[in-house]
């Protein structure tokens, strides 16, 4: 039966719809928060009772404060009972849960894809939803291990179509479980109604000056009114013992039902508390070298402290109360008491049955905490779970143990190559200020005494100046990034050029974002910078200089960077291969470079391709970059509805793994696809996102990295809706700034050479178009140079021999847009020269392809100018029946119609089976459809 509760009718009833709605097969998540005692657990409780009388199955764990240094092991607990169904997995899905429990062997080398794992989270629960609705709970939230924390709550963000509904429990004050964008329910203390009910019933009879003293220090938390009774009736009606915190108050209040329990007793429990899951077996082990048996647990078990709890899949454990019991019992135990318990544990552990890796982790942590100095045995054992949790995807883990081995470490020059490990995990765990300062610490001890630690140090100041300059870079202060990174890679150039070049390519990053100097610096030591031809590095580094050096050599044109066209990218990331390039890692950055040489159509294979290889090895982590690309080529190959739908992917995928970067340039290049539409408030929504929500908050940081991208489409926004003036402005600032070298704000020339000509000011876009004209001729691409001959017919060279041109140029390439506006301008020039039939023709192509587009704006002027001529151009019923769908629809439905399965789709975009059916079932009424075999007939 449901638990008893008083006063929660509110809460309840949340519970209870959530339960509902996964019967009725609707995903839900809520958070619960609250402080200690306050109710959480009984509400889990109730719903855990609840769904189980309804024939759901339950699935629940407990995060345990001295256990989070073990990756997974709340998630391990919590999905133990449903492992059976991990074969049902996609493949790589499959290996990183694997891989993350320690059920099959990592590849060396390669750890696991911590995003990934979550992703198999998602799966394993909608096939474990498959079989019954499934109620998930997790309490005491705060203290899950960071590695179970992140897949759960990626998974959480995912749930949507599957019977699953998922409460976890958080503790205010303590630990740290952050779930942005998740329902919470915040819970406060019992009114005075409930409170009097609470108290009646567990503690009838107590003197009205005792009750009144509960209920008044109590102020509505549940755990203190069920606690407090025995307590305050001891002391008497005396005046408040101190102002203790009511957490405080009630661990003494625990502990001194403990004290009262027979010395073995205590031992017994003190055992458990330190245990971190409570095992029986190790539980008995330890105590019986600190002269207590399991028969002590007796005393516990009646007064109602601890219960024997069976678990499935899982030894038998011994399961207290509350969480702040187990908190009191470990914590007022005198520290000799403590760490004679920890080393009783870690001899268990070393006969203990189980995982071998996991029960090591464990018995390493047990040593390290009753270590009273620094001991390389257990430094030793520390840095080998280290490795483990590593390997696992684990990294918050792998930062926590290595760092603890450091600190053990007797040897100092071990020691701080210790740390260093540690500063790099930090980094991999997604640390930046961790890792930061304990980088800078760390360098400081080496730069004190150089010569203590020789060439080593030399190397170890190298990598910690990599991490430094990583977090810089994540924090968003490119500054300090690129000057860190070009430092340290002109110091390593001679002696190692391989490492040298990663840290160019990572300063090149940086540098993308300052412009000027710092990008002229990389790219000429990136020049100069001796790769063997054999390296994997040296085919992708050389033709990003190539790529690069026609745009850089446009503000010179002194410079003798050759015209033509640059060879396509193919070529290196095929030589990159076959050196042994780690793809798409490696690989990713000439994907985008490709667009700042004009050169789209590789790009858009590339990306392509690399996103292919993500899903298929499940590169969750690097989706965000490759799709970023692929949809800046898509759009620029007039491809609106695809790029939209692709930017949207990879948006969610960017918010739910918390890359500030991309969250800012993806809803930069989302507020620039809005303003082709002339939809103002999405435009200016997405903008000012990208220019506030890209988690820089360095001091004297460049600009957020999804600024250009914003600058261009307000330019855009006022150009399509007539406000010469604005655009001119804004656009003259843009591309003539320090971000003119960026791909939008070099593709941005051509509309402020229209904008400055429909304002009466060509004199405004002379420098910016001689500057795009250079650049238009290195990379040597037919569609750029369509650009050109409109720009020049614009500004008065001969327009009827440039528009027609460009339009024969434009007919080469795939690019709707600039097409169609190209034909537009030539109508209009024809339509003032009283060629009212030949600006006819132009001018209905331009009306028909922006309707196509959905570029509104655009649309409404062609039909304007097309009325002028003497035409009447209604309104077309819209651009597609497609249009229709939202970006994810869409992309399922295009999937669908190409024969994919459910299952298929699914592994693609890293959803539930359940929710790309969900999905489709809503478009099939949109598009007007019953079947799959009907959508590959749509016309989008």
């Amino acid at each position: 039966m449901p638990t008893t509760l008083y006063g929660r009718e509110g809460e309840r009833a949340a519970l209870d719809r959530l339960l509902d709605d996964a019967r009725a097969g609707t995903s839900g998540v809520l958070v619960l928060r609250g402080e200690p005692g306050i109710g959480k657990s009984a509400l889990l409780d109730h719903a855990a009772a609840t769904a189980e009388g309804h024939s759901m199955r339950v699935l629940r764990a407990t995060g345990v404060e001295y256990e989070a240094e073990l990756p997974f092991a709340a998630l391990h607990l919590l999905l133990a009972p449903g492992l059976h169904r991990l074969p049902a997995l996609p493949g790589p899905q499959r290996d990183a849960l694997e891989g993350a429990f320690g059920l099959a062997p990592v590849t060396p080398g390669r750890p696991a894809d911590r995003l990934l794992t979550g992703l198999a989270v998602l799966s394993l629960l909608s096939e474990l939803a498959d079989e019954r609705p499934l109620l998930c709970v997790v309490d005491d939230a705060q203290w899950l291990d960071r590695a179970s924390a992140d897949a759960l709550l990626l998974a959480a963000r995912r749930l949507k179509a599957e019977p699953v509904a998922l409460i976890l429990a958080a503790r205010d004050g303590e630990g740290a479980f952050d779930a942005p964008g998740l329902p919470e329910l915040p819970l406060t203390g019992l009114d005075d109604r409930a409170c009097g009910q609470l108290l009646d019933a567990h503690a009838a009879g107590l003197a009205p000056a005792v009750r009144g003293r509960v209920l008044a220090e109590a102020h509505g938390n549940p755990l203190a009114l069920t606690e407090l009774p025995a307590a305050l009736a001891g002391e008497g009606t005396g005046p408040h013992p101190g102002a203790l915190p009511l957490t405080t108050r009630l661990q003494v209040a625990f502990h001194g039902q403990v004290s009262r329990l027979p010395p073995a007793t205590q031992t017994l429990l003190l055992v458990a508390a330190a245990e971190r899951g409570g095992r029986l077996d190790v539980v008995e082990r330890a105590a019986a070298t600190l002269g207590a048996a399991i028969a002590d647990l007796q005393p516990a078990q009646d007064s109602g402290l601890v219960r024997l709890v069976e678990r499935e899949f899982a030894a038998p454990a011994i399961a207290f109360r509350h969480p702040l019991l187990r908190a009191a019992v470990h914590q007022r135990a005198p520290l000799a008491h403590r760490l004679a318990v920890h080393r009783a544990l870690a001899d268990a552990l070393a006969t203990a049955g189980g995982d071998p890796e996991e029960t090591a982790d464990r018995r390493a942590w047990h040593l390290a905490i009753a270590a009273d100095g620094p001991d390389e045995t257990i430094a030793a054992a520390l840095e080998k779970a280290a490795v483990r949790a590593h390997e696992r995807g684990g990294h918050a883990a792998a930062a926590d143990a290595i760092e603890r081995a450091a600190r053990l470490t007797p040897d100092p020059r071990a020691a701080v190559r210790r740390h260093v490990l540690a500063c790099e995990a930090a980094i991999e765990a997604g640390h930046p200020d961790r890792a930061d300062a304990a980088a800078e610490r760390t360098a400081a001890r080496i730069t004190a005494h150089p010569d203590a630690y020789g060439p080593d140090g030399v190397g170890w100041l190298r990598r910690l100046n990599a991490v430094r300059a990583t977090a810089r870079f994540w924090q968003g202060d490119f500054p300090a990034a690129h000057r860190l990174l070009a430092e340290e890679a002109r110091r390593t150039a001679d002696d190692d050029p391989r490492l040298a070049a990663r840290m160019l390519l990572q300063a090149f990053h940086a540098a993308w974002y300052l412009g000027g100097e710092p990008l002229y610096e990389v790219v000429g030591a990136l020049t100069g910078l001796a790769l063997p031809d054999d390296d994997p590095l040296a085919p992708l580094t050389r033709y990003l200089v190539r790529a690069v050096r026609p745009v850089l050599a446009s503000d010179d044109p002194g410079d003798d960077v050759p015209d033509g066209a640059l060879r396509t990218v193919d070529k290196a990331v095929e030589d990159a291969r076959r050196n042994g390039a780690w793809v798409p890692w490696d690989v990713v950055q000439v994907c985008g470079v490709s667009l700042v040489a004009g050169q789209d159509a590789d790009t858009h294979r590339l990306a392509t391709a690399l996103a292919a290889e993500c899903r298929a090895g499940g590169a969750f982590g690097q989706l965000p970059t490759v799709l970023f690309f692929l949809a800046e080529a898509e759009l620029f190959h007039g491809r609106h509805r695809d790029a939209r739908a692709t930017a949207g992917e990879a948006l969610r995928i960017a918010e739910e793994t918390g890359q500030h970067q991309w969250t800012s340039q993806l809803t930069g290049f989302l507020a620039y696809r809005a303003a082709l539409d002339g939809d103002e408030e999405s435009c200016r929504a997405h903008g000012d996102r990208a220019l506030t929500g890209s988690g820089s908050d360095a001091a004297g940081a460049a600009p957020p990295p999804g600024a250009a991208w914003v600058q261009w489409a307000y330019g855009v926004l006022d150009l399509g809706l007539g406000r010469a003036e604005e655009a001119v402005e804004r656009l003259a600032a843009f591309t003539g700034g320090p971000l003119r070298h960026t791909v939008s704000a070099t593709r941005a020339v051509p509309d402020l050479v229209e904008a400055a000509v429909r304002l009466g000011r060509p004199d405004r876009a002379t420098d910016a178009f001689a500057w795009f004209h250079r650049w238009s001729r290195r990379t040597g691409q037919p569609w750029t140079e369509a650009l050109v001959l409109r720009c020049r017919a614009l500004l008065g060279d001969d327009p009827g021999t440039h528009y027609p041109a460009a339009l024969a140029l434009h007919s080469t390439a795939e690019r709707p847009f600039e097409q169609a506006r190209t034909a537009l301008l030539y109508g209009e020039w024809l339509r003032r020269g009283k060629r009212k039939a030949e600006a006819r023709t132009q001018l209905r192509a331009a009306l028909e392809a922006f309707e196509r587009l959905g570029a509104v704006p655009w649309a409404d002027r062609a039909r304007t100018e097309l009325g002028a001529t003497g035409e009447a151009a209604p309104r077309a019923g819209g651009p597609g029946v497609l249009s229709r769908l939202t970006p994810q629809e869409l992309q399922i439905v295009r999937l669908a119609a190409q024969g994919m399965s459910n299952r298929d789709i699914a592994a693609q975009l890293f959803l539930s089976p359940r929710t790309v059916g969900y999905h489709l079932y809503k478009a099939y009424p949109k598009l007007g459809v019953t079947s799959r075999g009907e959508l590959a007939a749509l016309d989008g």
